[in-house]
Protein backbone atom coordinates (compact mmCIF):
# COMPACT_ATOMS: atom_id res chain seq x y z
CA UNK A 1 0.00 0.00 0.00
CA UNK A 2 2.99 2.58 0.45
CA UNK A 3 4.01 2.21 -2.97
CA UNK A 4 0.82 3.63 -3.78
CA UNK A 5 0.13 6.34 -1.06
CA UNK A 6 3.69 7.46 -2.25
CA UNK A 7 2.05 8.00 -5.78
CA UNK A 8 -1.40 9.59 -4.93
CA UNK A 9 0.86 12.03 -2.78
CA UNK A 10 3.06 12.89 -6.23
CA UNK A 11 -0.11 13.96 -7.08
CA UNK A 12 -0.70 16.95 -5.74
CA UNK A 13 -3.01 18.35 -2.55
CA UNK A 14 -5.93 20.67 -3.22
CA UNK A 15 -8.50 22.10 -1.59
CA UNK A 16 -12.22 22.47 -3.53
CA UNK A 17 -14.79 24.92 -1.47
CA UNK A 18 -18.10 24.23 -2.49
CA UNK A 19 -20.63 27.81 -2.77
CA UNK A 20 -23.91 26.12 -3.37
CA UNK A 21 -26.07 28.95 -4.59
CA UNK A 22 -26.48 30.51 -7.86
CA UNK A 23 -28.82 33.21 -9.14
CA UNK A 24 -30.98 30.50 -11.50
CA UNK A 25 -30.86 26.86 -11.94
CA UNK A 26 -29.36 26.29 -15.71
CA UNK A 27 -31.71 23.92 -17.63
CA UNK A 28 -28.73 21.72 -17.93
CA UNK A 29 -27.05 21.48 -14.74
CA UNK A 30 -26.97 18.54 -12.50
CA UNK A 31 -24.68 20.37 -9.91
CA UNK A 32 -25.34 20.48 -6.46
CA UNK A 33 -26.99 24.03 -6.77
CA UNK A 34 -29.79 26.17 -5.46
CA UNK A 35 -31.87 29.60 -5.72
CA UNK A 36 -32.21 31.35 -2.56
CA UNK A 37 -33.51 34.64 -1.78
CA UNK A 38 -31.45 35.52 1.07
CA UNK A 39 -28.03 34.71 1.85
CA UNK A 40 -26.31 35.32 5.31
CA UNK A 41 -22.73 35.82 4.23
CA UNK A 42 -20.98 36.39 7.65
CA UNK A 43 -22.93 32.99 8.63
CA UNK A 44 -21.54 30.83 5.84
CA UNK A 45 -17.99 32.36 6.48
CA UNK A 46 -17.53 31.15 10.09
CA UNK A 47 -18.73 27.61 8.93
CA UNK A 48 -16.56 27.60 6.34
CA UNK A 49 -13.60 28.67 8.53
CA UNK A 50 -14.85 25.70 11.53
CA UNK A 51 -14.34 23.64 8.79
CA UNK A 52 -11.26 24.66 7.42
CA UNK A 53 -9.36 24.42 11.02
CA UNK A 54 -10.90 21.09 11.54
CA UNK A 55 -9.51 19.83 8.42
CA UNK A 56 -6.58 21.45 8.86
CA UNK A 57 -6.03 19.78 12.11
CA UNK A 58 -5.50 15.82 9.81
CA UNK A 59 -3.79 17.72 7.21
CA UNK A 60 -1.51 20.46 8.17
CA UNK A 61 1.88 18.56 7.08
CA UNK A 62 1.08 18.83 3.56
CA UNK A 63 1.81 21.34 0.98
CA UNK A 64 -1.21 22.97 -0.55
CA UNK A 65 -1.19 23.06 -4.44
CA UNK A 66 -4.58 24.88 -5.69
CA UNK A 67 -7.63 26.04 -3.73
CA UNK A 68 -10.71 25.82 -6.30
CA UNK A 69 -13.69 27.75 -5.61
CA UNK A 70 -16.79 25.73 -7.40
CA UNK A 71 -20.64 25.82 -7.46
CA UNK A 72 -22.95 26.93 -7.64
CA UNK A 73 -22.06 30.46 -8.63
CA UNK A 74 -19.01 31.52 -6.43
CA UNK A 75 -18.65 34.79 -7.91
CA UNK A 76 -21.72 35.67 -5.63
CA UNK A 77 -19.74 35.52 -2.67
CA UNK A 78 -18.32 38.80 -1.26
CA UNK A 79 -14.99 39.39 -1.72
CA UNK A 80 -14.58 39.98 1.78
CA UNK A 81 -15.52 36.28 2.11
CA UNK A 82 -13.34 34.88 0.28
CA UNK A 83 -10.43 37.54 1.36
CA UNK A 84 -11.28 35.54 5.18
CA UNK A 85 -10.94 31.94 3.58
CA UNK A 86 -7.97 32.45 1.70
CA UNK A 87 -6.23 34.29 4.85
CA UNK A 88 -7.28 31.17 6.81
CA UNK A 89 -6.38 28.56 4.48
CA UNK A 90 -2.37 30.51 4.09
CA UNK A 91 -2.51 30.68 7.88
CA UNK A 92 -3.10 26.81 8.38
CA UNK A 93 -1.72 24.98 5.78
CA UNK A 94 2.34 25.22 3.86
CA UNK A 95 1.54 26.89 0.33
CA UNK A 96 3.72 25.33 -2.95
CA UNK A 97 5.51 27.93 -4.80
CA UNK A 98 2.93 27.93 -7.69
CA UNK A 99 -0.18 27.79 -5.60
CA UNK A 100 -3.45 28.14 -7.65
CA UNK A 101 -6.64 29.63 -6.86
CA UNK A 102 -9.37 29.52 -9.33
CA UNK A 103 -13.01 30.64 -8.72
CA UNK A 104 -15.21 30.03 -10.86
CA UNK A 105 -17.44 33.16 -12.41
CA UNK A 106 -21.10 34.11 -14.45
CA UNK A 107 -19.83 36.71 -17.18
CA UNK A 108 -21.91 39.29 -16.31
CA UNK A 109 -21.44 42.59 -15.61
CA UNK A 110 -22.35 42.86 -11.35
CA UNK A 111 -20.18 39.91 -11.26
CA UNK A 112 -17.32 41.14 -12.77
CA UNK A 113 -17.66 44.38 -10.41
CA UNK A 114 -16.42 41.97 -7.48
CA UNK A 115 -13.04 40.65 -9.71
CA UNK A 116 -10.84 43.40 -8.80
CA UNK A 117 -11.94 42.30 -5.07
CA UNK A 118 -11.32 38.31 -5.93
CA UNK A 119 -8.09 39.33 -7.09
CA UNK A 120 -7.16 41.41 -3.77
CA UNK A 121 -8.34 38.57 -1.91
CA UNK A 122 -5.30 36.51 -3.44
CA UNK A 123 -7.72 34.60 -6.75
CA UNK A 124 -5.12 34.30 -9.01
CA UNK A 125 -7.19 32.48 -11.69
CA UNK A 126 -10.73 32.75 -12.97
CA UNK A 127 -12.95 30.28 -14.82
CA UNK A 128 -16.20 32.29 -16.98
CA UNK A 129 -19.06 29.90 -17.32
CA UNK A 130 -19.13 31.69 -21.00
CA UNK A 131 -21.11 28.66 -22.37
CA UNK A 132 -21.38 30.04 -26.40
CA UNK A 133 -20.99 32.90 -28.17
CA UNK A 134 -24.72 32.95 -29.57
CA UNK A 135 -27.29 35.03 -28.06
CA UNK A 136 -29.89 32.33 -29.12
CA UNK A 137 -28.61 29.57 -27.83
CA UNK A 138 -27.48 31.53 -24.62
CA UNK A 139 -31.33 32.17 -23.99
CA UNK A 140 -31.76 28.89 -24.76
CA UNK A 141 -29.30 27.20 -22.06
CA UNK A 142 -30.67 29.62 -19.59
CA UNK A 143 -27.82 32.39 -19.04
CA UNK A 144 -28.02 35.36 -17.52
CA UNK A 145 -25.78 36.79 -20.14
CA UNK A 146 -25.84 38.04 -23.67
CA UNK A 147 -22.51 37.61 -25.70
CA UNK A 148 -21.25 41.04 -25.27
CA UNK A 149 -21.82 41.12 -21.62
CA UNK A 150 -19.76 37.84 -21.38
CA UNK A 151 -17.24 39.11 -23.69
CA UNK A 152 -16.93 42.73 -21.25
CA UNK A 153 -16.51 40.51 -18.19
CA UNK A 154 -13.72 38.37 -20.13
CA UNK A 155 -12.45 41.64 -20.79
CA UNK A 156 -12.07 42.77 -17.13
CA UNK A 157 -11.41 39.42 -16.01
CA UNK A 158 -8.04 39.40 -18.10
CA UNK A 159 -7.14 42.49 -16.77
CA UNK A 160 -7.41 41.38 -13.36
CA UNK A 161 -6.21 37.90 -12.98
CA UNK A 162 -3.09 36.16 -14.33
CA UNK A 163 -4.32 33.28 -15.68
CA UNK A 164 -8.41 33.32 -17.46
CA UNK A 165 -10.13 30.23 -18.49
CA UNK A 166 -13.32 29.97 -19.84
CA UNK A 167 -16.27 27.15 -20.62
CA UNK A 168 -17.91 26.58 -24.09
CA UNK A 169 -20.81 24.13 -24.74
CA UNK A 170 -21.55 22.35 -28.20
CA UNK A 171 -23.16 20.45 -29.68
CA UNK A 172 -26.25 22.26 -28.77
CA UNK A 173 -29.18 22.28 -30.75
CA UNK A 174 -29.53 23.17 -34.73
CA UNK A 175 -25.65 23.71 -34.16
CA UNK A 176 -23.50 22.73 -37.50
CA UNK A 177 -20.11 21.79 -37.07
CA UNK A 178 -19.10 24.59 -39.36
CA UNK A 179 -21.06 27.03 -36.99
CA UNK A 180 -19.24 25.79 -33.95
CA UNK A 181 -15.88 25.64 -35.66
CA UNK A 182 -16.51 29.79 -36.31
CA UNK A 183 -17.36 29.29 -32.64
CA UNK A 184 -14.53 28.18 -31.20
CA UNK A 185 -12.09 30.25 -33.35
CA UNK A 186 -13.81 33.56 -32.36
CA UNK A 187 -12.99 32.16 -28.99
CA UNK A 188 -9.85 31.36 -29.23
CA UNK A 189 -9.16 35.03 -30.76
CA UNK A 190 -9.67 36.56 -27.19
CA UNK A 191 -6.60 35.15 -25.89
CA UNK A 192 -8.09 32.84 -22.98
CA UNK A 193 -4.69 30.46 -21.73
CA UNK A 194 -7.20 27.59 -21.15
CA UNK A 195 -10.62 26.38 -22.69
CA UNK A 196 -12.84 24.09 -21.01
CA UNK A 197 -15.07 22.83 -24.28
CA UNK A 198 -17.88 19.80 -23.02
CA UNK A 199 -20.26 18.34 -25.26
CA UNK A 200 -23.73 18.97 -24.20
CA UNK A 201 -24.68 16.12 -22.04
CA UNK A 202 -28.91 15.67 -20.94
CA UNK A 203 -28.44 14.28 -17.60
CA UNK A 204 -31.70 12.83 -15.66
CA UNK A 205 -33.45 15.02 -12.84
CA UNK A 206 -32.43 18.62 -14.94
CA UNK A 207 -35.10 20.33 -16.82
CA UNK A 208 -33.31 19.65 -20.39
CA UNK A 209 -33.93 16.03 -19.40
CA UNK A 210 -37.54 16.32 -18.60
CA UNK A 211 -38.25 18.38 -21.61
CA UNK A 212 -36.08 15.54 -24.00
CA UNK A 213 -38.67 12.69 -21.86
CA UNK A 214 -41.66 14.23 -23.34
CA UNK A 215 -40.17 14.94 -26.77
CA UNK A 216 -39.05 18.04 -26.55
CA UNK A 217 -35.25 19.50 -27.10
CA UNK A 218 -35.37 18.76 -30.31
CA UNK A 219 -32.46 19.37 -33.39
CA UNK A 220 -29.63 17.58 -31.19
CA UNK A 221 -27.05 16.11 -32.98
CA UNK A 222 -26.56 12.74 -33.61
CA UNK A 223 -23.44 10.56 -33.16
CA UNK A 224 -21.79 11.19 -35.77
CA UNK A 225 -22.02 14.61 -35.76
CA UNK A 226 -20.83 15.14 -32.46
CA UNK A 227 -17.95 12.84 -33.25
CA UNK A 228 -17.40 15.21 -36.09
CA UNK A 229 -17.87 18.38 -33.63
CA UNK A 230 -15.18 16.43 -31.08
CA UNK A 231 -12.71 16.38 -34.23
CA UNK A 232 -12.62 19.57 -35.37
CA UNK A 233 -12.58 20.62 -31.61
CA UNK A 234 -8.99 18.87 -31.45
CA UNK A 235 -8.14 20.21 -34.90
CA UNK A 236 -8.73 23.89 -34.24
CA UNK A 237 -7.11 23.78 -30.56
CA UNK A 238 -3.92 22.48 -31.16
CA UNK A 239 -3.57 24.76 -34.52
CA UNK A 240 -4.09 27.45 -32.08
CA UNK A 241 -1.51 26.30 -29.46
CA UNK A 242 -4.10 25.03 -27.02
CA UNK A 243 -3.88 21.42 -27.41
CA UNK A 244 -6.21 18.72 -24.89
CA UNK A 245 -4.60 18.02 -22.10
CA UNK A 246 -7.60 16.03 -20.79
CA UNK A 247 -10.37 14.76 -22.83
CA UNK A 248 -12.65 18.16 -22.57
CA UNK A 249 -9.68 20.50 -21.62
CA UNK A 250 -7.05 22.81 -23.26
CA UNK A 251 -4.48 25.22 -22.59
CA UNK A 252 -1.23 26.15 -23.89
CA UNK A 253 2.08 24.45 -22.37
CA UNK A 254 2.00 25.59 -18.91
CA UNK A 255 -1.74 26.69 -18.16
CA UNK A 256 -3.50 23.58 -17.38
CA UNK A 257 -6.00 23.45 -14.30
CA UNK A 258 -2.85 22.75 -11.66
CA UNK A 259 -6.22 21.76 -9.58
CA UNK A 260 -7.73 19.38 -11.65
CA UNK A 261 -4.55 17.41 -11.95
CA UNK A 262 -5.05 16.83 -9.02
CA UNK A 263 -7.93 14.64 -9.48
CA UNK A 264 -7.14 13.48 -12.61
CA UNK A 265 -2.97 12.35 -11.23
CA UNK A 266 -4.85 10.75 -8.20
CA UNK A 267 -3.63 13.61 -5.42
CA UNK A 268 -5.44 14.06 -2.46
CA UNK A 269 -7.82 16.88 -1.86
CA UNK A 270 -10.23 18.03 1.12
CA UNK A 271 -14.02 18.80 -0.12
CA UNK A 272 -15.44 21.85 2.08
CA UNK A 273 -18.74 22.85 1.92
CA UNK A 274 -22.30 21.23 1.05
CA UNK A 275 -21.97 18.02 -1.27
CA UNK A 276 -17.68 18.54 -1.55
CA UNK A 277 -16.56 15.57 -2.09
CA UNK A 278 -12.99 14.72 -0.99
CA UNK A 279 -10.50 12.00 -1.03
CA UNK A 280 -7.57 11.73 1.55
CA UNK A 281 -4.63 9.12 2.42
CA UNK A 282 -4.40 8.90 6.38
CA UNK A 283 -2.55 6.15 8.32
CA UNK A 284 -2.06 4.35 5.42
CA UNK A 285 -5.49 4.02 4.41
CA UNK A 286 -7.37 6.17 1.65
CA UNK A 287 -10.40 7.70 2.36
CA UNK A 288 -13.57 9.04 0.55
CA UNK A 289 -15.35 12.10 2.23
CA UNK A 290 -18.82 13.10 1.49
CA UNK A 291 -20.59 16.14 3.16
CA UNK A 292 -24.30 16.58 3.34
CA UNK A 293 -26.27 18.16 -0.06
CA UNK A 294 -28.50 20.12 1.35
CA UNK A 295 -27.06 23.34 2.30
CA UNK A 296 -28.88 23.97 5.28
CA UNK A 297 -28.34 20.64 6.74
CA UNK A 298 -24.70 21.51 6.08
CA UNK A 299 -24.76 25.06 7.91
CA UNK A 300 -26.79 23.32 11.22
CA UNK A 301 -24.12 20.85 11.03
CA UNK A 302 -21.20 22.83 11.68
CA UNK A 303 -23.05 25.22 13.64
CA UNK A 304 -23.56 23.02 15.95
CA UNK A 305 -19.46 21.87 16.31
CA UNK A 306 -20.14 18.20 14.54
CA UNK A 307 -18.27 17.73 11.24
CA UNK A 308 -19.40 18.90 8.35
CA UNK A 309 -19.25 15.76 6.29
CA UNK A 310 -20.56 12.37 6.30
CA UNK A 311 -19.20 9.35 7.57
CA UNK A 312 -16.07 8.34 5.77
CA UNK A 313 -15.72 5.41 3.64
CA UNK A 314 -12.47 3.51 3.41
CA UNK A 315 -10.97 3.11 -0.26
CA UNK A 316 -10.32 -0.25 -1.45
CA UNK A 317 -7.11 -1.22 -3.43
CA UNK A 318 -9.20 -1.87 -6.34
CA UNK A 319 -11.73 1.38 -6.28
CA UNK A 320 -8.27 3.23 -5.69
CA UNK A 321 -7.01 1.15 -8.96
CA UNK A 322 -10.13 1.94 -10.69
CA UNK A 323 -10.63 5.47 -10.01
CA UNK A 324 -6.93 5.65 -11.43
CA UNK A 325 -7.21 4.58 -14.35
CA UNK A 326 -10.67 6.25 -14.94
CA UNK A 327 -9.15 9.63 -13.98
CA UNK A 328 -5.45 9.12 -15.10
CA UNK A 329 -6.62 7.80 -18.70
CA UNK A 330 -8.03 11.23 -19.72
CA UNK A 331 -5.18 12.91 -19.37
CA UNK A 332 -2.78 13.10 -22.33
CA UNK A 333 0.35 12.06 -20.06
CA UNK A 334 -2.14 8.94 -19.33
CA UNK A 335 -1.44 7.20 -16.01
CA UNK A 336 1.07 6.05 -14.24
CA UNK A 337 1.32 2.35 -13.09
CA UNK A 338 4.78 2.10 -11.54
CA UNK A 339 4.10 0.30 -8.27
CA UNK A 340 0.56 -0.70 -8.38
CA UNK A 341 -0.66 -4.17 -8.76
CA UNK A 342 -2.52 -5.24 -11.63
CA UNK A 343 -6.45 -5.67 -9.92
CA UNK A 344 -6.85 -9.27 -11.39
CA UNK A 345 -5.04 -11.81 -14.01
CA UNK A 346 -6.67 -10.51 -17.31
CA UNK A 347 -5.77 -7.29 -16.88
CA UNK A 348 -2.83 -7.36 -18.91
CA UNK A 349 -4.40 -9.27 -21.53
CA UNK A 350 -7.17 -6.88 -21.52
CA UNK A 351 -4.39 -4.31 -22.03
CA UNK A 352 -2.95 -5.96 -24.80
CA UNK A 353 -5.80 -6.81 -26.58
CA UNK A 354 -7.23 -2.74 -26.64
CA UNK A 355 -3.95 -1.96 -27.91
CA UNK A 356 -4.27 -4.42 -31.11
CA UNK A 357 -7.48 -2.25 -31.65
CA UNK A 358 -5.45 1.21 -31.30
CA UNK A 359 -7.61 1.84 -28.32
CA UNK A 360 -4.77 2.44 -25.87
CA UNK A 361 -0.59 2.57 -26.11
CA UNK A 362 1.99 1.57 -23.25
CA UNK A 363 5.44 2.74 -22.95
CA UNK A 364 6.89 1.45 -19.74
CA UNK A 365 4.84 1.84 -16.72
CA UNK A 366 2.73 4.64 -18.41
CA UNK A 367 -0.50 3.54 -20.34
CA UNK A 368 -2.52 6.09 -22.73
CA UNK A 369 -6.00 6.59 -24.39
CA UNK A 370 -4.90 7.18 -28.13
CA UNK A 371 -6.47 9.66 -30.23
CA UNK A 372 -9.26 6.76 -31.48
CA UNK A 373 -9.39 5.96 -27.62
CA UNK A 374 -9.96 8.75 -26.15
CA UNK A 375 -13.42 9.96 -27.92
CA UNK A 376 -14.89 6.51 -26.55
CA UNK A 377 -13.32 6.58 -23.37
CA UNK A 378 -16.41 5.09 -21.29
CA UNK A 379 -16.31 2.29 -23.33
CA UNK A 380 -12.46 1.20 -23.46
CA UNK A 381 -12.88 1.54 -19.17
CA UNK A 382 -16.04 -0.91 -19.05
CA UNK A 383 -13.36 -3.42 -21.09
CA UNK A 384 -10.45 -2.67 -19.47
CA UNK A 385 -12.06 -2.95 -15.71
CA UNK A 386 -14.58 -5.94 -16.94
Amino acid sequence: MAAEIDNWQRGGFGLYLHWPFCQAKCPYCDFNSHVAAHIDQERWGRAYLAELDRLAGETDDRVLTSVFFGGGTPSLMDPSLVAAILDRITARWRLTNDFEVTLEANPTSIEAGRFAGYRSAGVNRVSMGMQALDDGDLRRLGRLHGVDEGLRAFDIARDAFERVSFDLIYARQDQTVAQWEAELKRAIGYAADHLSLYQLTVEDGTAFGDRLARGGLKGLPDEDRAAEMYEVTQQVTSAAGLPAYEISNHAAPGSESRHNLVYWRSGDWIGVGPGAHGRLDLNGTRWGTEAPKAPGKWLETVEAGQPGELPREAVSQVEAWEERLMMGLRLSEGVDLHGLAAPDAGFEARVRGLEEMGMLRRERDRLFATAAGRPVLNAVLRELLA
